[in-house]
């Protein structure tokens, strides 16, 4: 029975941790051959405020640039 276990780093919406759990699933029955009702999903939201990387809480990273956005032109030149 495949267990998998996603961490998300903030929230998602009902919407699309159902897509997800329906992606997993149907990942694990292409690639595995495994049962649709044998596969369990939990997925774990963490607040941003309880979770850090290169030495920063994530809630305190500036905002990625968006799709399309020079991801050089928010960074101010020292």
């Amino acid at each position: 029975m495949p267990f998998i276990d996603i961490r998300l780093a903030g929230s998602a919406t009902r919407e699309q941790k159902s897509a997800i759990v329906a992606d997993i699933t149907r990942s694990m029955v292409e690639r595995l051959g495994k049962p649709a009702a044998a596969v369990q999903v939990v997925i774990s939201e963490i607040s941003t405020e309880n979770y850090g990387t290169n030495g920063i809480l994530i809630a305190d990273r500036p905002p990625a640039p968006k799709p399309g956005e020079d991801a050089n032109a928010a960074v101010t030149p020292q």
